[in-house]
């Protein structure tokens, strides 16, 4: 059964108008529209934690999934309030959190030292070390998700990217119910920014991710296994092929693995 679970919400508050999320641009034969890539700052109690290059959409899921993924909090209730702060010039998250956290983010050296690009979902941490964390086992036993669901999410996950309808650039991630309809999805310039997003969305509704299964328009990469196993998910489906690292750490976390192919669709064994 779909679950949706009751948690305390952050106080969220907007300032400024906010930027757009694509442009036009003038090309040889016409008018395209582009996406926008924008600098967004995380900064908690006041620490500047990461910039990351997205589109500057979806602010509230991204400030939340974010934080959640990179297990700066461990639950939605350890974030007190989200200031979103938003200009031509880029974007700042402020977060207020407890700070035993921040004490815990020094302790674990995870504090990142680049700015992160759309397209790394990994840049700047300081230690090799943590691609090789034991991941979290989602589940005892592996999940199965039937064909049917399959191909009625990759089929209804068409209708949920608007901004890619405009683009044709943008990556999306999708939630799924286990019979395949897409309860939210979320885009974005870099794949694991769109599954933040998504992940985030999630949390701020209540719902369970171990209830579904996550769709994605990139192909599975390290960083997507480790966010969504980190927050329960049990499947992916993907419409390019994983790469063999996350293959490896789908097994490790008991993360079922599906792929577009050009008949359908299959798992990865």
């Amino acid at each position: 059964a779909f679950r949706r679970l009751r948690n305390n919400m952050p106080d969220v508050r907007f300032f400024g108008a906010p930027p757009p999320l694509d442009r036009e641009a003038k090309v040889a034969d016409g008018v395209w529209r582009v996406p926008e890539e924008t600098p967004v700052a995380f900064v908690y109690n006041g620490r500047n934690y990461a910039v990351m290059l997205a589109t500057p959409g979806d602010l509230a899921d991204f400030a939340v999934g974010f934080s959640l993924t990179e297990r700066v909090v461990d639950a939605l209730d350890e974030i007190e309030a989200v200031d979103i702060h938003q200009s031509d010039a880029g974007v700042e998250l402020h977060m207020k959190i407890a700070p035993e956290k921040l004490e815990r983010l020094d302790l674990r050296q995870r504090r990142r030292n680049l700015v992160g690009r759309a397209g790394c979902g990994v840049c700047g941490l300081e230690s090799a070390e943590t691609f090789f964390e034991k991941l979290p086992r989602v589940s005892a036993i592996a999940a199965k998700v039937n064909e049917a669901a399959l191909l009625r999410a990759l089929e209804e996950f068409r209708n949920h990217q608007s901004l890619n309808e405009r683009t044709h650039t943008v990556h999306g991630a999708a939630f799924a119910r286990t019979d395949g309809a897409i309860e939210i999805a979320r885009e974005d310039v870099g794949r694991h920014n769109a599954l933040d997003k998504l992940l985030g969305a999630l949390a701020l509704k209540g719902d369970v991710a171990s209830d579904g299964f996550l769709v994605m328009s990139s192909r599975c990469s390290y960083e997507i296994i480790e966010k969504a196993a980190r927050r329960g998910v049990c499947a992916i489906l993907s419409l390019s092929a994983p790469t063999a690292f996350a293959i490896r750490k789908a097994k490790e976390a008991n993360v079922s693995l599906y792929c577009r192919t050009a008949s359908g669709v299959t798992a990865i064994l």
